[in-house]
């Protein structure tokens, strides 16, 4: 795919809509698909050409910069954000994407981004070259390749990230038993959700590189198109290669502080609101609460407890995955999952906070959290690393060192369960604080990876698995 996005500071009505619907000129129709959701622009025999998104407000200020880098300029919040999206099957797909979006803005203000993007021209389109595979258009999904096994996208923008409609893909496609491929150029970056939800087989993040073809974004392993999908590409030996890509780049001199825990509220009732333990430790942390919280990206509803609230009891029984991020001024980016733990809620988080060469994490701020998440919220345990990585949270497609520990938190319930004297005493020159009936086993400070062992031997003695 190849998007074409258009910022406007009003919404597009129906009448922009139609307008930028006409860029295809007579020969191009207009179909509504995923109930209505998108309005797809086919050519004659059927193929998608245009996928047009339904319009995001957006309340939160820096996610176009986050994710569309700074040079964009986005209107003041709120601001419309519409996803013009081209299908690769035909050459005039893109321009037509364009043209759509140039009218938008053309009709409403705001911005084009691409901006060279922009147009208002007809764009006439021939079916001489069509590839699109038919099932993409039935499905509304416009994917670039389509089979038995995999699916594949190909993205081409700052930061790739998890919005709705690749939400969407991936949750389509691992219902039908296939995999995502997501395919970029070597400049491209995913964001963290994105990371977390390509994390593990079969999916993978597939990077063009000059030398080797192909390689795995995420574990650097050089890949090859094999059967309808992308495969490690093997030695004589049969073992997997590592891309010179991968490999090479200098580590990063910017650190990232990753927070993942969980709490239970037990016997929830009506009166049970859902993010506060979220906001408490983004307060620690950042000293601010959240600037916003959405199901996609761009991150677009103001932080509100209480709406996040409402919507996990309209899913429920069924899980609800959320995501929070920062104010522009401090990158913070949160993974949030509501689940029903027997007859209570559980909140599962994963909190990752950036800083400069030139800043130093709160590491004074973890233990002092741990002890109010343990008094006042529930928390059943807590796993603080640091990390070497980008102060923006994206993910680059070579290594990166891995975290590593500063501390993990039991909570009371676990305490009383495993035994207050056994959890206090583990077999390791380990000194645990009390934080009430808590107990919080500091690690060290982030820099000596040898502590992966010590919270392995922590963990098999305490019979516990904690989160990463």
């Amino acid at each position: 795919m190849k998007d074409v996005i258009a910022l406007t500071p009003k919404m597009p009505d129906s009448w922009a809509v139609v307008a930028g619907l006409y860029a295809g000129g007579p020969d191009v129709e207009a179909a509504g698909v995923n109930e209505g959701a998108v309005v797809q622009l086919r050519a004659g025999d059927g193929r998608p050409l245009v996928s047009v998104e339904a319009p995001l407000l957006v309340h939160v200020a820096g996610e176009a910069e986050r994710l569309l880098g700074d040079g964009v300029e986005a209107p003041p919040v709120p601001y419309w954000w519409t996803e013009v999206r081209a299908s690769t099957a035909l050459p005039e797909a893109v321009p037509l994407a364009g043209s759509v979006a140039g009218r938008l803005t053309t009709l409403l203000g705001g911005a084009v981004w691409p901006a060279e993007a922009a147009s208002v021209d007809v764009v006439e389109i021939s079916t001489d070259t069509a590839t699109a595979h038919p099932s993409t258009a039935e499905a509304g999904l416009a994917i670039d390749v389509l089979t038995g096994s995999t699916a594949v996208v190909l993205a081409d923008r700052p930061v790739v990230a998890l919005n709705a409609w690749l939400s969407e893909v991936l949750r389509t496609v691992t219902a039908g038993g296939l995999a995502l491929h997501i395919v970029t150029p070597p400049h491209v970056r995913l964001s963290l959700p994105l990371r977390a939800a390509l994390a593990g087989a079969p999916n993978r993040w597939v990077v063009q590189d000059a030398d080797c073809g192909y390689y795995d974004g995420l574990s650097g392993a050089v890949l090859h198109w094999q059967d309808g999908t992308f495969t490690p590409a093997r030695d004589e030996s049969g073992e997997a290669q590592a891309a010179d890509a991968f490999t090479g780049a200098a580590l990063a001199t910017e650190r990232q502080l990753v927070v993942a825990f969980r709490v239970l509220h037990e016997q929830a009732d009506d009166s049970l609101v859902l993010g506060r333990a979220l906001q408490t430790a983004w307060t620690a942390l950042t000293g601010a609460a959240p600037a916003g919280w959405g199901t996609a990206e761009p991150i677009n509803l103001p932080w509100s407890t209480q709406q996040l609230t409402d919507l996990a009891r309209e899913r429920s029984p069924e899980p609800t995955h959320l995501l929070a991020v920062g104010h522009p001024g401090r990158p913070a980016l949160a993974g949030h999952r509501i689940t029903r733990a027997g007859n209570g809620v559980a909140e599962d988080i994963t909190l990752t906070v950036g800083y400069g060469e030139d800043e130093a994490p709160p590491l004074d701020a973890v233990e002092p959290l741990a002890r109010t998440l343990a008094d006042e919220h529930g928390l059943v345990s807590m796993l603080a690393t640091l990390r070497r990585g980008r102060r923006d949270l994206t993910v680059p497609p070579h290594f990166e060192a891995p975290p590593v520990p500063l501390s993990f938190t039991l909570g009371a319930t676990d305490v009383r369960r495993i035994g207050p004297d056994h959890a206090r005493r583990p077999p390791l020159d380990l000194r645990p604080i009390e934080l009430g009936s808590a107990l919080h086993y500091p690690l060290g400070d982030g820099t000596d990876a040898q502590a992966w062992t010590v919270l392995e031997q922590l963990a098999a003695h305490l019979k516990v698995k904690p989160a990463n």
